[in-house]
């Protein structure tokens, strides 16, 4: 699925009448199958802007092209799971007509097979998070969102959930949006990265991120973020 976006104005208006623009100038291209990062300031307005592009707000000026019926799987900040459904059953909930052939290896690249009976509450913040991208996963989506799907995790824990994100989207022509403030995260995940100022939010650079994530050796990555943390706004 190809998403076109281009954004020339959010705003919203406050109890007392006044009004705030969130978003101004934001316009990309991601291709079937690319993984997009966008980077920026806490704040900004980079959960406005995801919100626009699900199509949960119509409320803007501008344009978002991507398929009518594109099914849409996210990730968002908090693991949103059901506590009175276990692991298994959360998962369903979302995506009922998944093979279960496919549902198990699904958890077992995610090491969830050991958990599909627990609940929520039995579940560590690492292992619920790694349910939530079983679960927008399982609808097969042609549009990924992962809301900061790292936050609040260990370095290592987030090192090691990022790099099954990476081995589950190498095996899917699914077109991603990551947000994240983490450059390592944006460097080692994707294909073409948006940096976004402060609210109001504009972009500030579109940049491919070469050479391809496949291909990439801890040389690339070094340098890459060299590249990205000079272009980086010191608030961001």
């Amino acid at each position: 699925m190809r998403l076109e976006v281009d954004i020339a104005s959010k705003v919203f208006a406050n109890a007392a009448g006044e009004r705030h623009e969130v978003l101004r100038n934001i316009a990309f291209t991601l291709a079937a199958g690319e993984v997009g990062v966008i980077v920026g300031p806490s704040g900004c307005g980079k959960t406005t802007l995801l919100r626009i592009l699900t199509g949960l707000d119509h409320d803007y000026q501008g344009s978002v092209d991507r398929a009518a019926q594109a099914r849409i799987g996210m990730v968002f900040q908090e693991p949103r799971l059901l506590p009175w459904r276990s692991v298994e059953d959360n998962i369903l909930l979302a995506a009922p007509k998944v093979d279960a052939a496919r549902l198990s290896a699904l958890l077992a690249v995610l090491e969830l097979s050991a958990h599909r009976s627990h609940f929520p509450g039995e579940l560590s913040l690492g292992l619920a998070r790694r349910v939530a991208l079983a679960r927008a996963l399982a609808v097969e989506p042609d549009f990924l969102i992962l809301d900061e799907p790292f936050a609040s995790l260990d370095q290592a824990l987030a090192a090691r959930l990022r790099d099954q994100i990476a081995t589950l989207l190498e095996d899917r022509v699914t077109t991603t949006l990551l947000v994240t403030h983490n450059l390592d995260d944006a460097v080692r995940l994707g294909d073409r990265l948006f940096l976004l100022s402060k609210r109001p939010a504009t972009l500030l650079h579109a940049l491919p991120l070469r050479p391809p994530r496949s291909a990439r050796s801890d040389a690339d990555i070094t340098a890459i973020k060299h590249e990205l943390a000079r272009l980086k706004p010191a608030d961001g």
